[in-house]
């Protein structure tokens, strides 16, 4: 049964994400330049340092980001009293019993979020992700194994990080040495997209699609690092969403759309064979399985439209995804209930 967060709850994890947003746009040291790359349209603060100009990206053309551009002035000025405002929203959800980000958790995400890894195109993806859709929802997530890990993983499109001819504020390497992480040496020395921390089990990947049958090492030239590539993942990161991290005052990162990742938890499922992965495919699936419960009711047309999206991708897709739908069946009813 769906256990929904109050009004109060929503109402304040709503004004929080507004107020991540403006924060960002409070931010922009310059005056904003809209560019045309290739069919799509990207703002940029656009700057001096000394005698060079400076384009820094600031995310793609949208009537809510033209809207916030508008009030920069305003934005600006009212930029430490929304702070406090952020604190307060947070003590809120806090009594309303959201799902907090841990200390160590916090301390990662919120420096990938001052490199600019998120501003960049950087979509954080599984067990992360899913706390998060909490928010997103609407409903509560009981605190089970199905929400908990160490791990943190990375997602960035190649194609997207050469275009945007932007990097990050701050070398990655450096950001993950404060925090005590090393990088994991690869069999391709030079490629680093793996840090575990010194300290702790948390262990940091950078993924990316794949667009053909070789999954390897690729570039991502605007966050300075390699990635892994993997099939299916440009599916699970097309159009990702803004939502707020609940850490300390806020922190604005980006996720998978709910939809996208029910699918892809199916998907995944699927594809796992080998007996040390059995523990990770129920995993899967009970994300799936919550997650289209909520959907099914909430968000129906998404759900109908991502799961539609992915059958017609071919059979392997199909096979994977029914699969993974026949062991959980009271999923496979709700799908069915809407497509």
């Amino acid at each position: 049964m769906i256990r929904h967060h109050s009004h109060i709850g929503t109402a304040a994890w709503t004004d929080l994400l507004r107020m991540l947003k403006d924060a960002q746009i409070s931010e922009l040291r310059g005056a904003p330049k809209l560019k045309a790359i290739g069919k799509k349209r990207y703002w940029y603060d656009q700057y001096r340092i000394g005698s060079d100009v400076v384009d820094r990206y600031i995310g793609e053309d949208s009537k809510d980001l033209r809207d916030r551009l508008a009030r920069l002035k305003e934005l600006a000025l009212e930029r430490k009293e929304k702070e406090r405002e952020r604190s307060r929203l947070m003590r809120v959800l806090r009594a309303e019993g959201y799902l907090m980000a841990d200390a160590q958790t916090g301390q990662v995400l919120s420096a990938m979020e001052r490199a600019g890894i998120f501003r960049l195109g950087g979509t954080l993806l599984g067990t992360q992700a899913f706390r998060l859709y909490e928010g997103e929802l609407g409903f509560k997530i009981d605190f089970g194994s199905s929400a908990v890990t160490d791990d943190i993983d990375m997602a960035s499109c190649e194609r997207l990080s050469i275009v945007l001819e932007d990097v990050v504020e701050e070398p990655l390497s450096k950001a993950f040495s404060q925090l005590k992480f090393a990088p994991v040496p690869s069999l391709e020395k030079v490629n680093i997209w793996r840090w575990q921390q010194t300290d702790r089990t948390t262990l940091v990947e950078f993924l990316t699609p794949s667009f053909d049958e070789k999954e390897g090492i690729r570039d991502l030239p605007a966050l300075g690092i390699s990635a892994q590539s993997l099939r299916h993942l440009n599916f699970l990161i097309a159009d990702p969403i803004q939502v707020p991290l609940l850490y300390r005052s806020g922190a604005l990162v980006q996720i998978p759309r709910p939809e996208r990742f029910a699918v892809h938890k199916l998907i995944v499922a699927g594809r796992r064979r080998s007996d040390p992965s059995r523990l990770k495919a129920r995993k899967d699936r009970a994300q799936a399985d919550l997650l289209i419960e909520v959907l099914s009711e909430e968000r129906p047309t998404e759900l109908a439209e991502a799961y539609e999206d992915a059958m017609e991708r071919g059979p392997a897709w199909r096979n994977r995804i029914s699969a993974s739908l026949s062991l959980i069946p009271q999923a496979r009813k709700r799908i069915d209930d809407i497509t």
